[in-house]
Formats: structure tokens, C-alpha cells, sequence
């Protein structure tokens, strides 16, 4: 009887709860703004439509959470996902007014886990001047023909040791080798280090950190967020002891990499601890972004032989060039494939590395007649844009030759963000992407295998993309 008691104690106080939740979030947008908010639902109390978002984008259709309710709603609705109330876009005009305004109307908003694990110093959180002094001083050293003729020589030097070693009957996984060669190339960018012990440490502890970036709120020993927050506080007593040593040294006027560029800012808001943070979370990219695009590029070209043979054939013609000439490629040389340059554009269309940007509305705003209120969250999903058939033709067919006479400034295309945080490093993504290809096609041809056919979430969860090699005689 007790028992039964206090189930039914429980049972009534939880059914209360929900109840008075939903009465005061319905008398909240009753009494200030309802009618004028976008068509859409707010789900379950508390945890909204959270576990349908997360469990399409881990889907074989990661955009059918977009398209279900952009059919039923419009391009722009209503929603409440990550624990906040979310108004989502999938209008390439409104996704343009968020990404391009400024810190007095949007600021960055993120789960919670990804919060705590980025640090409030993390130039992916802050606002205002120190942001814009970061991001463009990352961003000049991004765009610099020394940085670039480095990562050539770099990327050059690891694809090569990598590939070296690929056996013709043994099955190569792509996304796992792409990742060891990013990740070297963006760690020497980042911070002078070069392969051995302090690499191979530094990557365990990053592969522990990263692991946890999208896991439940709860640092309690054992947690997925503990361990990851551990993990980088091992990485952070790595990086601070390069800076300290940089210090010590003297630091270099003509910087070498990205922690000699912000030791040499003047700025002291641009502490030792603020360094360091933004580093790890800079290598991001070389752990994942980078190298899905380098393997969502071999799979949309094992799909598209009319694509393959474009792009092998362009690339043997700058490989027996090189050969005439006798002198290594250097980066323009890599860039100035048009053919190669529009498969990484069509790749990134089809793959939306990133798939979209989370803000938080410091006023009420309306765009293109959609109300936004202060305190609501907004989600700009590119991926909806990118592979809607009013935007692109047969959105969803691997067709790089659609990009030789079209526009990429296009609010349509926006694989990057765009505005005041438009990532620093989308050209060194394509000079990578451009590199690994060049030397894939002109060494290798290859068929996928059976199970190597993935989309997006599926390279992104499991690492896979196997294919069966031959080598080409020289």
C-alpha cells in the first residue's frame, strides 16, 4: 500500500508540474506576443522537441525535422529545442540578417554541455571588441601566403607518408586517414608542434574532449562532460607550457604560428589562460570538419565516375606539369583547379559540414515578418537552403558542374557562417581538401566498398568510408 502511495503521489505531483508549466508558458505568449510569432509547436514540457531533433540529425535524412515542419508551418516556425524556446529558420534571406548582425541584437547560444566545455573566453562565445580583435587577427594570419605555402609543405609531407603506407589489399579507411594528416597540419599551424610523443598525448586528450561536446549537462565523475572537461584541462597545462616557453625565448615577431600571432596583440585582455582555451578549441576542425570534407568529397566522386574523371584528368595535367617543370606545387597551384574547386563547393552543399548556427535575441526583432522575441534562441539551418529545390536544381544529385556559372556570394550558399564570425579558416579548408584530392587521384584509383556509401551523420558517428585501392604506374 505504501508503495502504491507514493507512486501516485509522484504520478500527481509530476502531472502538476507539467501542467503549471504549460499553463504559464501558454499565458506568457498569450499576454505578450503569441499572435505574432511564427507558426509551430513547443513540444514536450521541459525537454521540448529535443529528442526528435537530435534523433533526425543522426538519421539517414538529417533535414526531415526541418522538412516536416516547414511543410506544415513554413520556412520559418517555431520550436523548443536544447532546453529554450527556438524560433528555426530555414530562409536564406533571414538566416543572412542573423549571421550578418551584431553583437546588440544576436549573441552566440549553444547547449549547455558545448558551453561549459568552450570556456566563457572562447572566441566562439564572446562578443563585442575582443571577439572582432581575435577573429581578425586569426583571420589575417589564415589569409597569409606564408601560413598558406606551409600548410602546402605540411599537407604535401603527411599525405605522402600517409599514403605510402595504403596496401592494395587491404581496405582504406578514408576518413580515419584524412583525420591523422588534418589534425598534424592544424596542430603545427596552431602551435609549432610536429609529430611524436607530446602529438600523439595531445590527440588522445582531444579525442577524450570532443567526445563530450554534445553530452548531457551533468559534471559529475564518470560523466561523459567530466571526462572531457578533465581532458582538456590536460591539454590547456600542454599549451600553456609552449606559451610560457615562447615567453621565455622571446616571442617571435615574425610569428610562426597562431600563439605567436596572439602573444605579439598588445592586448591585455589576451591573458595566457584566454590563449590557450581558444587553441583547443581551434583544433577542432583538424578532428572533424576538415576531414569530412576531404571524405564526403571520395564518396560523392565514387558515385559520380563523369565527376571522377573530370577532376583526375584536370589534376594528371598539373601533375605532368610538375614533373616538366621539377619543382614541388605550391598553394595557388592547388587552387587554381576550377573543376577541383567546384567539386569541394558542391561537396560542401550536399554535405553542410556545418550544418547550422544557434543565436540568442538580446531584443525583440523581426525579419521578413517573423517575430523573434528577446530571450528566444534562433536557429539558422543552412542545410534546409542548401538542399532546397527552389534554391538548387535536383538539390539532392552530386553536380559540381552547376557551380562553373553560378554565384557563391549567394545568401543561397553559406557552407562557412557568414558575418562577424564567418569561419577564418575556409580557405586553408579548401587548400587541404584541394592537396589530398590532387594526390589521391593522380596515385590511386579506387572503388568503394560495400558498406562505404554513408551519409553525413553516419561518416561523422562511425568513421567509415572503406575503400579497396590500386596504385597507378608512374
Amino acid at each position: 500500500m505504501d508503495n502504491i502511495w507514493i507512486v501516485s503521489v509522484t504520478v500527481f505531483l509530476l502531472c502538476t508540474v507539467i501542467f503549471l508549466y504549460r499553463k504559464r508558458l501558454s499565458l506568457m505568449l498569450k499576454s505578450k506576443y503569441r499572435s505574432k510569432l511564427p507558426l509551430g509547436t513547443l513540444g514536450w514540457p521541459f525537454i521540448g522537441e529535443t529528442i526528435e531533433f537530435v534523433s533526425c540529425a543522426y538519421s539517414d535524412r538529417p533535414e526531415s525535422f526541418m522538412d516536416k515542419r516547414r511543410s506544415m508551418y513554413g520556412k520559418v516556425f517555431k520550436s523548443h529545442i536544447f532546453g529554450s524556446p527556438t524560433i528555426v529558420s530555414t530562409d536564406a534571406d533571414v538566416n543572412k540578417f542573423i549571421l550578418q548582425s551584431d553583437a546588440k541584437v544576436f549573441v552566440p547560444s549553444y547547449p549547455k554541455s558545448l558551453t561549459q566545455l568552450m570556456g566563457e573566453s572562447s572566441i566562439l562565445l564572446i562578443n563585442g571588441s575582443l571577439q572582432r580583435r581575435i577573429h581578425g587577427l586569426i583571420g589575417a594570419f589564415f589569409k597569409s601566403q606564408q601560413l598558406k605555402a606551409q600548410i602546402t609543405r605540411d599537407m604535401q609531407k603527411y599525405v605522402q607518408e600517409s599514403m605510402a603506407s595504403w596496401k592494395e589489399d587491404c581496405p582504406i579507411y578514408i576518413q580515419d586517414e584524412t583525420k591523422k594528416i588534418a589534425f598534424h597540419v592544424l596542430v603545427k599551424a596552431l602551435i609549432s608542434l610536429d609529430p611524436g610523443e607530446e602529438m600523439d598525448l595531445l590527440k588522445k586528450h582531444f579525442q577524450e574532449f570532443i567526445s563530450g561536446l554534445m553530452s548531457l549537462p551533468i559534471n559529475l565523475p564518470g560523466t561523459k562532460l567530466y571526462q572531457s572537461l578533465q581532458a582538456k584541462k590536460k591539454m590547456v597545462k600542454l599549451v600553456r607550457r609552449i606559451i610560457l616557453a615562447k615567453r621565455n625565448s622571446g616571442i617571435c615577431r615574425v610569428p610562426k604560428d597562431v600563439v605567436d600571432v596572439l602573444l605579439n596583440d598588445a592586448s591585455e585582455k589576451l591573458t595566457d589562460d584566454l590563449i590557450a582555451d581558444n587553441i583547443i578549441d581551434m583544433m577542432i576542425p583538424g578532428e572533424d570538419s576538415v576531414p569530412v570534407l576531404m571524405t564526403l568529397a571520395t564518396k560523392y566522386l565514387s558515385e559520380c565516375p563523369a565527376a571522377l574523371q573530370q577532376l583526375t584528368e584536370e589534376n594528371m595535367k598539373l601533375k605532368k606539369l610538375q614533373d616538366q617543370v621539377g619543382e614541388s606545387l605550391c598553394w595557388s597551384d592547388y587552387l587554381s583547379l576550377p573543376f577541383t574547386q567546384t567539386v569541394i563547393t558542391e561537396t560542401l552543399r550536399m554535405g553542410n559540414i556545418i550544418i547550422g548556427v544557434m543565436r540568442k535575441a538580446l531584443r525583440d526583432v523581426e525579419i521578413k515578418g517573423n517575430f523573434i522575441p528577446q530571450g528566444w534562441c534562433v536557429f539558422a539551418n543552412f542545410r534546409s537552403v542548401h538542399l532546397d529545390e527552389k534554391n538548387y536544381e535536383c538539390p539532392y544529385q552530386f553536380n559540381p558542374w552547376r557551380w562553373q556559372d553560378k554565384d557563391m556570394s549567394s545568401c543561397n550558399f553559406s557552407p562557412f557562417g557568414g558575418g562577424q564570425r564567418l569561419c577564418p579558416g575556409l580557405d586553408l579548408a579548401r587548400l587541404e581538401a584541394s592537396i589530398f584530392l590532387h594526390h589521391f587521384v593522380t596515385q590511386f584509383r579506387w572503388h568503394a566498398e560495400a558498406d562505404a556509401i554513408v551519409n553525413f551523420p553516419t561518416v561523422r558517428m562511425k568513421r567509415r568510408m572503406p575503400v579497396m585501392v590500386r596504385r597507378v604506374e608512374s
